[in-house]
């Protein structure tokens, strides 16, 4: 028995339509705070968008320069680090001052700079830093010492359980539950 798998419609998969990055880079621009709205059209080469500052933009596609390495195995770390930074509310820039660099201009939202030099630690290995399961439990840990009302009890044991658990868990859950002990931060 052979099972037939029906035709890609090309018209609907996302990812064989390379006329649509404008529209894919507008759609992750409106995922920014900072960005109160977006717009291109399937085979525009411009994105057009506007600040919550009330200033207007446009950004153009362009070839990229050659490389020797046609495609990057991974995101350059500066750029992975500005953009983990730049997604937290209380800063407002997060700039590498050049790909492939080891620096990054940070800005916090009180107006406070700071320029933060990437280098490589021998010492900070893996065994040194927290597991996922021990960040969500001592986010359990953190919710039971402020003074806890119900919810925050009912949290705490959930956050505890999946902690305890974290091996059982499917990788759905563990994200949900790192997103819940990122919330409950001081």
């Amino acid at each position: 028995m052979t099972t037939e798998f029906p035709a890609i419609d090309r018209d609907k998969d996302h990812l064989i339509d390379a006329d649509r990055d404008a529209v894919r880079i507008a759609d992750a621009l409106l995922g920014s705070p900072h960005i109160l709205s977006a717009h291109a059209e399937p085979g525009d080469d411009t994105v057009t968008f506007a600040t919550r500052a009330g200033a207007g933009y446009a950004l153009t596609l362009q070839d990229a320069e050659p490389t020797t390495d046609d495609i990057l195995p991974e995101p350059v770390l500066t750029e992975t680090v500005a953009a983990a930074i730049l997604n937290h509310p209380d800063f407002c820039v997060a700039t590498p001052d050049h790909p492939r660099e080891d620096t990054i201009t940070v800005q916090t939202r009180s107006g406070d700079r700071y320029l933060l030099a990437l280098d490589v630690d021998p010492d900070a290995g893996h065994g040194d830093l927290p597991t996922p399961a021990e960040d969500v439990a001592y986010a359990a840990d953190r919710l039971l010492t402020s003074n806890p009302d119900g919810r925050d009890r009912a949290v705490a044991e959930l956050l505890n359980y999946l902690g305890a658990t974290w091996e059982k868990q499917d990788t759905p859950l563990r994200q949900h539950a790192q997103a819940v002990a990122r919330s409950v931060r001081p």
